[in-house]
């Protein structure tokens, strides 16, 4: 489809300029919500040894890959463009029974494969962690861990609808919130249960699957009231009517892509399984450190961005969905850009300061740091896939990013098979860095051809001075953190001071050579936080 050439429009101005406010209030959510985030995996490193952890970071991921499908990809890709063109064209009424419709639908494929993962526990360990079966014990307990986390899902599926719902309606602050009960019930596991559970004859692991399952439950029960409040809490219908096969046709080439990464975590995993104790654990959280930025405000934006451009295709207004979509591209790498840079130069003083206690010693921050050091690089492509997406769902193509997934899993699986015997856990995060900038490049020329413009030259001059501005606080930075680590006198100073004045520094130069080289995006976000500070003095 080639971009039809419109005159600038009242309504795609208006959802630019409320674009950042909107993704701020997801990205205040998910700041609380990476916050406790990190300090659950804190405390998951410092509480359980690497082999509860690395057991747990398998069993947890077929569910928690689920959650971010589901939340980000098919509830998201295929309900929030069909909710929102539903209420733009018909209204509420119309909107309100939709949603109750798809609700019905969801419960029941939700309770079907939550029953059908738990019962094929066993192969689906086996088939993650194949490696493990030299380690004593080490299947078992991931078996049985997958097992007891298993029913996360029929919860994460039911919020992310609810999500959906809400981001429809431009409610994004309660969805935004919610995830965080997650990290405040595993957080409260963690430091409760292990021992009760030892004293009666279980697994201190399973402490971790009862926060998890506490973590969902609750999560839907904090949606409840928004959802009551736009007229989405009324009884689920399971009825098979054309407004839930439209939704379901969208979700099956959707669902094409969730076998595809579905089998990039199986490779991944499987390679990750026969690298040695740690290496699952290593490359987990090197990859919960790059979901903090990526999470705080590029995931906030995609999610504030769909319904604005699923609201403007609706209408037929293709320059200034592709305006829109520029914008909130330049905004996510005015983040993604420097958040690599300072992951790259800063990653070992930053695992340093946050994991080293208790079980989690030098050698395990070392080797987080190598892994942290390729994902952190891919941060801005993923980050730029993550913008890409929302804007082909919106122009209702989903096939597109289904064939990308395809091709970014062969160069995945071609660069780890590759990187992992001289590089071990570290390869297999260099094969993410490599995969996801073909998938950003690939989806790219999908948008290009689809919508007919990028906006190229607001894009490269935007992420020329941001890369600008990422060199200078990079050099900055480092030169801090190495001072830093070489007069500090305590081991405490030595753990926290290089990481803490490293980042401070990085970003206080960041801000000072954006403005410099006169960024609009630092003026953008100048300007939304001074517009936050009045009204909070005002109320």
């Amino acid at each position: 489809m080639e971009a039809q050439r419109l005159q600038p429009h009242g309504q795609g101005a208006d959802e630019r300029r409320e674009l950042l406010s909107r993704a701020g209030a997801v990205g205040a959510g998910t700041l609380f919500s990476r916050l406790l985030g990190l300090a659950r995996d804190m405390v998951l490193a410092a509480v359980f040894d690497r082999d509860v952890t690395d057991a747990w970071w398998v069993a947890f991921t077929i569910p928690n890959a689920l959650r971010q499908l589901l939340g980000e990809g098919a509830v998201a890709g295929a309900v929030v463009p069909l909710l929102s063109e539903k209420l733009a064209r018909e209204g509420d009424v119309a909107g309100r029974r939709f949603f109750a419709r798809v609700r019905g639908t969801s419960l029941v494929a939700l309770a079907i494969a939550t029953a059908l993962g738990m019962a094929f526990a066993k192969p689906l360990a086996g088939l993650f962690a194949a490696g493990y079966r030299s380690r004593p014990g080490e299947l078992e307990r991931t078996e049985q861990l997958t097992r007891a986390v298993f029913p996360y899902i029929f919860f994460m599926g039911t919020a992310a609808l609810g999500m959906a719902g809400l981001n429809a309606k431009r409610r994004f602050a309660v969805a935004a919130f919610a995830p965080a009960l997650l990290n405040v019930a595993l957080i409260g596991a963690a430091l409760t249960l292990p021992n009760k559970l030892a004293v009666i004859g279980f697994d201190p692991a399973l402490a971790l699957a009862a926060g998890a399952l506490a973590g969902g439950a609750l999560q839907v029960l904090a949606q409840w009231p928004a959802l009551r409040a736009v007229g989405f809490a009324d009884r689920p219908q399971l009825v098979f009517d054309e407004d839930v096969r439209k939704v379901l046709a969208r979700i099956a080439p959707l669902s094409i892509g969730i076998g595809i990464y579905a089998i990039d975590l199986v490779i991944s995993r499987r390679f990750l399984s026969g690298l040695g104790q740690g290496a699952q654990s290593y490359f987990s959280w090197a990859m919960r450190l790059c979901d903090f930025p990526q999470g705080i405000f590029v995931m906030a934006l995609s999610t504030a961005v769909l319904p604005a451009l699923s609201t403007l295709a609706a209408g037929g207004l293709w320059d200034e969905l592709a305006a829109t979509w520029a914008h909130g591209m330049s905004l996510t790498l005015f983040v993604a850009i420097p958040a690599s840079a300072a992951v790259a130069v800063l990653g070992e003083p930053i695992v340093v300061m946050l994991f080293q206690r208790g079980q989690f010693d030098s050698v395990a921050a070392h080797e987080t740091a190598r892994s942290l050091l390729w994902q952190g690089g891919a941060i801005w492509t993923v980050a730029a896939v993550r913008q890409i997406v929302p804007a082909l769902y919106a122009l209702g193509d989903t096939r597109t990013p289904v064939v990308v997934s395809a091709l970014d899993l062969l160069v995945f699986v071609g660069l780890a098979a590759t990187l992992r015997s001289p590089m071990g856990h570290a390869g297999v995060s260099a094969a993410v860095f490599g995969s996801s900038a073909v998938q950003m490049a690939l989806l790219l020329v999908g948008l290009r051809r689809k919508l007919g413009t990028l906006r190229g030259d607001v894009l490269v001059a935007s992420s020329a001075r941001t890369l600008v501005a990422s060199i200078v606080a990079s050099g900055a930075g480092w030169v801090v953190a190495r001072t830093v680590t070489s007069v500090a006198t305590t081991t405490a100073m030595s753990h926290v001071l290089p990481g803490l004045c490293g980042i401070v520094t990085f970003g206080a130069t960041f801000v000072v050579s954006a403005r410099v080289l006169g960024a609009p995006e630092l003026h953008e976000f100048s300007s939304v936080l001074r517009r936050r500070a009045v009204r909070r003095v005002a109320a």
